[in-house]
């Protein structure tokens, strides 16, 4: 009796398949079918083929297939203020340059065009998700839909007066209204985002902590950002900002802790045991001067690490693929161990790692039945990632954003050989200038 062929939408054959679960595991001839958004098989080319009639068939025969990247933490409306401010310690670039130009410009339409253009370069590199933390997350959460690229959405709260809040209430009153508008979207959720421990009081830190409790969120935090935040919350309040945080009831399963250059054995012990995750922006820390995360020590305590760019006017790109890179090579210098952080851990933060943190671990971040197809393919057959000894070390310390050829999100291709699908990258551009034109003509006193 023949068994009659199952269907799928689609079907990706590629000459390496990079699940990340297993750890570390690379299959040869493999392929991936997919249906209805949802990855329905993972086995070799010639058994896919017999099992599955798929309308369509995409085949890399020099491609490795990973999951899509996490960017698991940025500002991507600031996009439009890349390189505005460079060369600066963090808050004479922040207090001196970024919040009077946001004074000037923000607002829904810089918000969305910000937006709109980051997706466009966040594919072209292989990310097919990010955890955003700006102003206007209504617009965000609209932009993103709009393009079908999945994101956890930050609510902000900060104790001053912006074009999106005004007080402490209306910061909280706009962030429910967000969250419920989204609470049941298949692709985009949200986030409390307060800015940070030296911007946020104590009595809107427990709000937080009771709210997200209640709307099952995560909290998103700049936090040990730099040696001088830490020195000032031990001036002012006789507490590190993690003990404040921890005595607050936010040191939990629900933080999203960035940055995290200045940490003591204790507080990554801490982290370890209460289950925090650490977003880890090396490139945006090395610009700034902010400091060394010491992902060596947090990896071995069991710390879930994951990575982010942070925004464009502080790295000044959204390469996922060069982050990468940069936390490997940084974590073995730092630690003083070659060994540290290797190639596939690397993989783990910029997928799994960034997907757990954010809390879709169950949709995201591996290759594996019953996900989302949220997928990239990554063309090896280039000269200069030839020849190819070990693929995973190939991703990490050679490949570059330039050779992601194909990407999907919930089986919906978003990058087909290179081209965009439904963006028009000249009209980004145009637009960007006259954003360039606008923000040029500021004056800073």
């Amino acid at each position: 009796m023949t068994t009659q062929p199952e269907a799928c939408d689609l079907l990706i054959e590629a000459g390496f398949v990079v699940p990340v679960e297993p750890h570390g595991v690379v299959l040869e001839n493999h392929a991936v079918a997919i249906r209805d958004g949802v990855l329905l098989g993972l086995l070799p080319i010639h058994e896919a083929r017999a099992r599955y009639q798929a309308k369509e068939t995409v085949s890399r025969p020099d491609g490795a297939l990973i999951p899509g990247l996490v960017n698991a933490h940025t500002h991507n409306p600031m996009t439009l203020l890349r390189g505005v401010a460079d060369d600066l310690p963090l808050m004479e670039w922040l207090q001196g340059h970024i919040w009077p130009i946001e004074g000037a410009v923000i607002g829904p339409g810089f918000v969305a065009d910000g937006i709109a253009l980051a997706i466009a370069e966040m594919l072209r590199g292989g990310t097919t998700c990010a955890n955003e933390n700006y102003f206007f997350p209504d617009v965000q959460a609209a932009v993103y839909k709009q393009h079908g690229f999945r994101a956890r959405v930050g609510l902000p709260v900060i104790d001053f007066p912006t074009a999106w809040a005004k007080s402490a209430d209306e910061y909280f009153d706009r962030a429910t209204e967000v969250h419920d508008q989204w609470r049941h979207d298949p692709l985009v959720a949200t986030t409390f985002a307060p800015h940070a421990p030296y911007t946020v009081s104590d009595a809107n830190f427990e709000r937080i902590r009771m709210l997200a409790d209640q709307l099952d969120v995560p909290v998103h935090l700049h936090t040990h950002e730099t040696a001088h935040e830490v020195a000032e919350s031990q001036e002012k309040l006789g507490q590190r900002p993690l003990a404040r945080l921890d005595r607050l009831g936010l040191v939990n399963d629900r933080l999203i802790a960035v940055h995290m250059t200045q940490l003591t054995d204790a507080e990554i012990a801490l982290c370890a045991e209460r289950g925090v995750s650490v977003v880890h922006c090396p490139e945006s820390n090395l610009k700034l001067a902010s400091g060394f995360c010491p992902i060596g020590k947090l990896q071995k305590a069991g710390v879930n690490i994951a990575l982010g760019t942070d925004g464009c006017a502080s790295n000044n790109d959204l390469d996922m693929f060069g982050e990468t890179r940069t936390a490997a090579l940084l974590a073995k210098a730092v630690a003083g161990d070659a060994s540290a952080f290797d190639a596939a851990s690397a993989l783990h933060a910029a997928t799994l790692g960034g997907a757990r943190a954010l809390g879709f671990e169950a949709q995201i971040g591996s290759i594996v039945t019953g996900k989302q197809a949220d997928l990239a393919c990554v063309d090896l057959g280039q000269l200069e990632t030839q020849p190819l000894h070990h693929v995973i070390s190939q991703l990490v310390y050679a490949a570059g954003r330039h050779q992601v050829s194909d990407v999907w999100i919930a089986g919906k291709p978003k990058l087909l050989g290179r081209v965009l699908v439904d963006i028009d990258p000249d009209a980004l551009v145009a637009n960007a200038r006259q954003w360039r034109d606008r923000i040029a003509a500021i004056r800073i006193s």
